[in-house]
Parts: C-alpha cells; sequence; structure tokens
C-alpha cells in the first residue's frame, strides 16, 4: 500500500511563494514517478508537474513553466513542489500522485490534497 500525504498548502497574495509538500510511505517501485496536479473550483483537474524519483527527467504545464519547481528527496522520501510568482489563477486544491511505472503511465496513488488561496 501507498499513502501520500500533502502538506504545505495556505492563504497567501499574488506575487508571494509556497513550497508544498508530499511525504511518500508504503511500496516502492524502481522506475516510480511523482506528480502533482490541482484541480479548480468548476474546473477539471489539471497537469502541474511530474519528476522521475532519480530527479533526472521533469514535465511541467506550460502555465506553471518557469515560476514553479518540481523536486524531490530520496532520503526522506517526499517530493516537493516550489510555487513562485503565484498568481490568482493558481488558486485549487493541489495533489500530489505517485505512478509505479514512470512518466507518462497512469497515476494510481492519490493524497487527499491541500488548498492554496492566492488573492489578488
Amino acid at each position: 500500500q501507498v499513502q501520500l500525504v500533502e502538506s504545505g498548502g495556505g492563504l497567501v497574495q499574488a506575487g508571494d511563494s509556497l513550497r508544498l509538500s508530499c511525504a511518500v510511505s508504503g511500496r516502492t517501485f524502481a522506475r516510480s514517478a511523482m506528480g502533482w496536479f490541482r484541480q479548480a473550483p468548476g474546473k477539471e483537474r489539471e497537469f502541474v508537474a511530474a519528476i522521475t524519483w532519480s530527479g533526472a527527467d521533469t514535465r511541467y504545464a506550460d502555465s506553471v513553466k518557469g515560476r514553479f519547481t518540481i523536486s524531490c528527496d530520496d532520503a526522506k522520501n517526499t517530493v516537493y513542489l516550489q510555487m513562485n510568482s503565484l498568481k490568482p489563477e493558481d488558486t485549487a486544491v493541489y495533489y500530489c500522485a505517485k505512478t509505479p511505472y514512470g512518466l507518462g503511465t497512469e497515476y494510481q496513488y492519490w493524497g487527499q490534497g491541500t488548498q492554496v488561496t492566492v488573492s489578488s
């Protein structure tokens, strides 16, 4: 069983920064990758960023490129999402997810989400 627990959300002003964390426990997979997704009220969940556990490969949505950075700490089994220059349109519930089979495959494990609210 795999458990993902997000933290670090909150209420900030436009232009501020936040760092989200996702603590991962349970079964490990040699080729696993981690992703961050978000869902705003009335909208579908969308991809934000992803990373292989080795850190060798990362992916970003166009809307966050240059502002968000995904990273992982293998020793702490934690994945981070550093969010800079936040905009009101970044307001959403942010979820981390894990896929056992690498980038581009279906995410099978999900956290409960953490709320990020950016005021203008």
